[in-house]
């Protein structure tokens, strides 16, 4: 691999967004990223791949930057300061997440809701992430990491992690309640953890064998099919799988006053709801706009006290294309990681 002195890096682009089976992505050399005033470069040890990666890829997210590098889940070395950095040093570990930047003055970032700012920018979206050797990011966008996991551990808590943390807040779910989780992947896996350790009951809905013995291995309480009903009426309901028709599914399947969290960031199309049988008794339907830094904050500490369970694959770096791949497809629990070792 490269280094800082050829000015020189290994890493991935989009070169046009398609189905992922026709090979969108491009392996190719780019400059290492020069450090803004007020930013840090970041040497990329490890990084989560994430489905909002794949959505990219294949423009069910239209990419906001010509040949964008994806990736937001990134662990790193910090090997450059920007002029104007404070509280950050060369050697530091950092984490970089989804959120990079936001505006600050907003109505919706001056009363705590920065995910909501319409001036936010996002790795792997509006700049160049971790599908790289090197990576920039605003130092007060960087997270200082929890002691106890190795690097491809981290990378799925700075999003799937964080993502989930927050989807299960939307949720409120009450202290011991009933939660269901649609899909059961990377950040799925990692939610459920955390509201077994908060004491709720959790049942999880998903496809495939494998994924609903996984789920029981971690001490959900049942496991069934994605369309199935739970075995209890549910307080709460996240679902992570980016499939409009689980919606109503999900609806059926609360108790009264219940609360449904949609998680993604990309949701095939809703079917028509029924009032009678979805929606009424006072059921809400919530969605989850990216995270806060409190937000990013607050799970990092959990991680800290409770040790989750991180269940990944590890890919090399030049294996990006195949490892979207094999997320499309359903080949591995849990996450997947980009390793980039010398």
């Amino acid at each position: 691999m490269s280094s800082t002195a050829t000015n020189m890096m290994d890493a991935w682009a989009v070169r046009g967004p398609g189905p992922i089976e026709s090979s969108p992505l491009i392996f190719e050399r780019k400059p290492v990223p020069h450090p803004e005033p007020h930013d840090l470069l970041v040497r990329v040890h490890a990084c989560g791949v994430c489905r909002t990666d794949l959505h990219v890829s294949e423009g069910d997210l239209a990419p906001h930057r010509s040949r964008v590098t994806p990736g937001h889940e990134i662990v790193g070395t910090v090997v450059g300061l920007g002029s104007r950095v404070t509280g950050h040093s060369v050697g530091d570990k950092v984490g970089v997440a989804w959120l990079r930047e936001t505006c600050g003055v907003c109505r919706y970032c001056m009363r705590g809701d920065e995910n909501l700012c319409p001036r936010s920018k996002f790795t792997g979206w509006d700049s160049d992430g971790g599908y790289a050797e090197y990576t920039t990011v605003p130092a007060r966008f960087a997270y200082r990491l929890p002691a106890g996991y190795s690097d491809t551990e981290l990378a799925p808590l700075l999003c799937a992690g964080i993502i989930g943390y927050r989807a299960l807040s939307r949720a409120a779910l009450p202290a011991g309640g009933r939660l269901g989780i649609y899909g059961f992947g990377g950040s799925a896996h990692l939610t459920a953890q955390v509201a077994i350790c908060q004491g709720a009951t959790v049942h999880v809905m998903t496809r495939g064998a494998r994924a609903q013995q996984f789920a029981l291995d971690l001490g959900t309480s049942s496991a069934t099919g994605a369309y199935d009903a739970p075995p209890e009426a549910l307080d709460s309901a996240i679902l992570f799988a980016p499939v409009g028709e689980l919606v109503p599914v999900a609806l059926r399947a609360l108790d009264r006053g219940g609360v449904l969290a949609i998680a993604g960031i990309h949701l095939s199309d809703v079917p028509r709801l029924n009032y009678e049988h979805e929606m009424f008794y006072e059921k809400e339907i919530r969605s989850v706009t990216a995270n806060t830094r409190a937000d990013g904050e607050a799970f990092l500490r959990f991680a800290a006290d409770h040790h989750l369970q991180v269940t990944m694959r590890r890919y090399r770096l030049e294996q990006a294309q195949t490892v979207l791949q094999d997320l499309k497809a359903g080949r591995f629990d849990g996450a997947a990681v980009l390793t980039n070792c010398d």
